[in-house]
């Protein structure tokens, strides 16, 4: 493999681009800062086929478009991350839109019985017997110069990744479970999952109370919490941190100059610019309508106590399919599906669609109907069929 030296150039971030174009499939990865920012810093790109790979550095004013291009309206080209969900939301703040089609090696690894979260050493570890060098992985990638160490531990992740993925495309499709992965990697793609809206910042915050003016003065602040962020470009938790912004819910300062008494802030906020919109924030709310009202949690869903014991051998009985089928199992379901089917949920439950419904939530479903016990034999447990299931 031809293995560029870091391209800081735009005519030949372009060449590259211009033949990457043309390939089936590119790995990319990302270095970034964001401990002291709200906008992840983009600080490195990687990108590799099997033929050639480089790092990119964005950072000293090179035309980063034809690289931008290639990632988020190439359809021709496969992108393939390893749990890439920040490098995705990176090109996402930089592009509104996301990579597609995308792979990704965590997930896949999920559906070959690797784990559900393998890390990326354990990855190469168990393909190709490499002992990832970790010497570079807290290094501060916005410094420059990076030395040559840094560089070659940032293109090692794109390099050992186009090895990898065909080796992984392979199992898949011997064992037939690619088909599997294609919803799972729809939803990455998503690009839903990568906007910040201000107005569902609030979802972040834990409170206890359920009360509407509560719900709405968190609402008002998580955006306002939000909207300051994004403006000073610092982490929500620099201008207020969550439990802080809780409490300011719950009990609301009646004028602003109370603020200085608040635990969390700083005396200066009762009387300075940022406290005063703090408080616009709070006067302007509104209670939360009926319709926004997150759901209680001892109704999401109703189970009681028989409901709950249900979902607890739905629970095992997932175990058993995945070690028999050896897939991870919060890639066959997830934890809210099978309460949703204890409680008598019958519709829109993905255990009851597609592969997982022939995998895991036909079994699950008699399970529910009485038509599927559990037995001991030898010390196993094992399924049995209490009655024909009705056709």
């Amino acid at each position: 493999m031809h293995i560029h030296g870091l391209i800081e150039d735009s005519a030949a971030l372009a060449n590259l681009c211009s033949r990457f174009a043309n390939k089936p499939y590119i790995c990319v990865d990302t270095e970034f800062m964001r401990e002291n920012s709200y906008w992840p810093e983009l600080c490195l790109i990687q990108i590799a086929d099997d033929e050639e790979a480089a790092a990119i550095d964005p950072m000293g004013g090179i035309d980063m478009q034809p690289l931008l291009d290639l990632l988020v309206d190439n359809e021709d080209v496969l992108k393939v991350f390893h749990a890439g969900g920040q490098d995705i939301e990176i090109v996402y703040n930089l592009t509104g839109k996301t990579p597609h089609p995308l792979f990704d090696t965590q997930v896949a690894a999920m559906a070959l019985g690797q784990g559900e979260q393998i890390g990326y050493s354990n990855l190469v570890d168990t393909y190709l017997g490499i002992t990832v060098d970790k010497g570079a992985r807290f290094t501060d990638w916005s410094r420059r110069p990076l030395d040559k160490r840094q560089i070659d531990y940032a293109i090692c992740d794109v390099t050992y990744l186009s090895q990898i993925f065909p080796k992984m495309l392979d199992k898949l499709r011997k064992t037939g479970r690619g088909a599997w992965l294609d919803q799972e990697m729809e939803r990455l793609a998503d690009p839903e999952n990568y906007r910040n809206d201000p107005d569902q910042a609030w979802q972040r915050v834990r409170v206890s109370s359920r009360k509407p003016e509560v719900l709405g003065r968190l609402k008002a602040l998580g955006r306002w919490r939000e909207l300051e962020a994004q403006g000073k470009d610092l982490p929500r938790g620099r201008i207020i941190k969550d439990e802080t912004l809780a409490d300011l819910a719950g009990n609301p300062p009646r004028k602003q100059a109370d603020l200085a008494r608040v635990r969390g802030l700083s005396p200066a906020w009762g009387g300075n610019d940022i406290g005063g919109r703090l408080m616009a924030a709070i006067e302007g709310a509104k209670p939360m309508s009926a319709a926004e009202l997150p759901p209680r949690d001892d109704r999401k869903p109703a189970l009681g106590k028989d409901g709950a014991l249900v979902a607890d051998l739905l629970k095992l009985l997932l175990k058993i399919r995945a070690k028999e089928i050896n897939v991870a199992a919060r890639l066959l379901a997830r934890s809210d599906d099978l309460e949703a089917l204890a409680a008598g949920v019958r519709e829109d439950l993905s255990i009851l669609e597609g592969w997982r419904f022939e995998q895991f939530g036909r079994d699950a479903l008699q399970l529910v109907e009485g038509q599927l016990g559990f037995t001991v034999r030898n010390g196993k447990l094992k399924m049995t069929r209490t009655e024909e299931p009705s056709s």
